[in-house]
């Protein structure tokens, strides 16, 4: 007691730990909501493993401040002290919050790339910050921090009046503690500190802000090991051009791309599930991938590779910049034809940003729901309307330009979180038990009536017959099957297998399917074959689906968030490399197509390092093409 004396006097003891106490509390009861809300069960033990680097970083948290405060009594840089108090201590609990909120709506560690994503593009995430996160939580957050500010100089006051202190307190015991013993609590702290470091061997093991330090100076840091990058990844057709042939036959192309759309979840891929009855009339009569996959589980990502055939960017941003794009884009590619090209999407222009990703891909018109009648349209999701939206401004546009060949993409967005599609004008059905499964599966019936009514729209004007329909997922979404929520980082099955079905009367008659491994870089190769066009100067990554597909293919994939997760499937079998959040896996999708049966012990160490080597040369590749060694221009105005 009396070294406590000593080491401060009352006033200072209340007034820390009455923020300081409840600050441990907090923050070691969210990181224990996190592990209790993860699938499976978990022992004591693990738990505590779970948990321990925050504590190690709470209990170094109180002991630096107390000794910083015992090694300044007075004067100027005493209040300097108080206000980094109160400053760091807020800035601890917005990010532990935020990490908190984000892992339990998305099933995933929130790292600092996230962070540095987000902070240039306000305006594109206020809808999902206002629409998506509780009212509750905003609540709570306003709680935490007026008390982080003002709680210990009211706690304070209010005990000095109980305990009739003078103002300035009850005086400490003098010259029983040294400057030494308020520096030895310091380093203590950074002891403690170092032990949260390295205690957490995942992101979710860590602590939350010791995560966002650590993910900082790991992205800061990072350097890929290359040994081939060209052997992954081709040459960009950057100076792409068209030539006609004798086959050229200039029918209307109509990507129609359904946002957050699972292939196992619509009815051709799942005849027990209908909820995309009139897609699978259309599967019918269509070529139909079987094994179709995107490459980033995002839609801006996903157009990349849909409407410019390449990889798409595996960081944020090269998008979204005016020529970001190292290749020709498909829209372009046929203005240069004489096709006309319009793109219209039923949600916000602010959704990734879609403004700047068209203009890029060479679109000469672009719709977005800000200039749409909004008016008797329900909103769905996040950002924008039920899709029905875009009927009325599609067929304006086609009225207009219908007597010469054109392009067009309808981007959907009722798929999108957070799944505001029942009780519709079109009613809803009874999926799931799950609400918001339940919910997201009547997404994608709105989906499918919106496509039954854009296809009856093109037959009521006469252009069905000569239109080459494609339709694709632009990436899943998972929920919970293996700890991920949405789709950003979920490298699993879930998340990255896609429906892919092209349409075109007169052609695939009965139907046909492709059961090679394929992704969204295959429609324009496949679009420009059945257009009866071939490529000059330079080539594109992808195959015609129209072909039998190489059974040596290699896909690889990559999580949203960098340096979260890297996948590659050959064969039946997939391998995942998690970098350190988790041990790397493979899986042999022929037996375990749910994903459950980790196989890396039947595999040797060197089988291993060689497929882990080959994605992370891959992805510097990748990055290279697009500018991956000058960040700050890629971050800028990124989405």
């Amino acid at each position: 007691m009396g070294f406590s004396r000593a080491l401060l006097s009352l006033r200072d003891w209340v007034y820390l730990l009455s923020l300081l106490i409840p600050f441990v509390v907090y923050n070691l009861a969210l990181k224990a909501l996190d592990v209790v809300s993860l699938p499976g069960n978990h022992s004591l033990g693990e738990a505590l493993k779970l948990i321990q680097s925050d504590i190690f970083f709470s209990i170094g948290y109180v002991l630096l401040w107390i000794g910083l405060f015992a090694a300044v009594k007075r004067g100027p840089v005493r209040w300097a002290v108080v206000f980094l108090f109160h400053a760091v201590t807020i800035l601890v609990l917005i990010v532990t919050t935020s990490a908190y909120q984000y892992f339990q709506q998305n099933g995933t560690t929130l790292d600092y790339s996230i962070v540095a994503e987000w902070i240039p593009k306000f305006k594109e995430i206020e809808p999902i910050l206002s629409h998506d996160v509780p009212l509750i939580a905003w609540v709570g957050l306003g709680a935490v921090l007026f008390y982080a500010t003002l709680g210990p100089l009211v706690v304070t006051r209010a005990v000095g009046r109980w305990r009739g202190w003078s103002g300035t307190g009850p005086p400490a015991i003098l010259g029983g503690v040294s400057v030494l013993s308020s520096l030895g609590l310091c380093l203590l702290a950074l002891a403690l500190g170092s032990l949260s470091f390295v205690s957490g061997t995942t992101s979710l093991a860590r602590d939350p802000f010791i995560n966002m330090l650590t993910t900082g100076v790991q992205q800061a840091t990072a350097e890929e090991d290359i040994s081939d990058p060209e052997a992954a990844v081709e040459p960009q057709p950057a100076n792409a051009t068209l030539a006609q042939t004798t086959s050229t036959e200039k029918r209307n192309v109509v990507l129609i791309h359904l946002e957050s759309t699972r292939a196992q979840l619509v009815t051709p891929y799942n005849k027990d599930l209908e909820t995309t009855p009139f897609l699978d009339e259309l599967a019918q009569n269509s070529l139909r991938a079987e094994r179709a996959y995107t490459v980033v589980p995002r839609t801006s990502k996903a157009n990349v590779t849909v409407n410019c055939g390449v990889n798409p960017p595996l960081f944020p941003g090269p998008e979204f910049e005016p020529r970001g794009i190292p290749a020709r884009c498909l829209a372009g590619l046929l203005n240069e034809q004489g096709y006309g090209t319009t793109f219209f999407m039923s949600t916000s222009e602010t959704m990734d940003n879609f403004g700047e990703v068209v203009k890029n891909f060479g679109y000469e018109e672009f719709y977005s729901s800000e200039i749409m009648d909004q008016d008797g349209f329900q909103v769905t999701n996040t950002f924008g309307y039920e899709d029905d939206i875009m009927l009325e401004p599609s067929e304006e546009w086609l009225r207009a330009n219908g007597d010469r060949p054109f392009m067009a993409e309808y981007l959907t967005g009722t798929g999108h979180y957070a799944y505001e599609c029942l009780g519709t004008r079109y009613g809803s059905k009874n999926f799931a038990e799950d609400d918001e499964l339940n919910r997201y599966l009547n997404c994608l019936r709105l989906q499918d009536i919106f496509l039954k009514n854009l296809v009856d729209q093109y037959k009521e004007l006469g252009l069905y017959d000569n239109t080459i329909f494609v339709i694709y997922g632009d990436h899943g979404e998972g929920f919970g099957e293996h700890g991920r929520l949405l789709h950003g980082d979920t490298i699993y099955e879930e998340g990255l297998r896609i429906p892919l079905i092209i349409h075109a009367p007169g052609w695939f008659e009965g139907g046909e399917r492709v059961d090679g491994l394929s992704n969204e870089a295959d429609i324009l190769p496949t679009v420009l074959e059945m257009l009866g066009y071939e490529v000059e100067n330079g080539q594109y990554p992808g195959y015609s689906l129209l072909h039998p597909l190489p059974k040596d293919r290699i896909l690889r994939f990559s999580c949203i968030t960098e340096r979260k997760c890297l996948a590659s499937i050959k064969g039946e079998e997939k391998y995942i490399y998690h970098y350190d959040t988790q041990p790397e896996e493979v899986f042999d999708l022929s037996k375990d197509p749910l994903e459950q049966n980790n196989l890396t012990d039947e595999y040797r160490k060197e089988d291993l390092d060689k497929r882990r080597q080959d994605l992370l040369s891959w992805r510097s590749a990748v990055e290279a093409q697009y500018g991956g060694d000058n960040r700050e221009s890629a971050i800028t105005d990124t989405s």
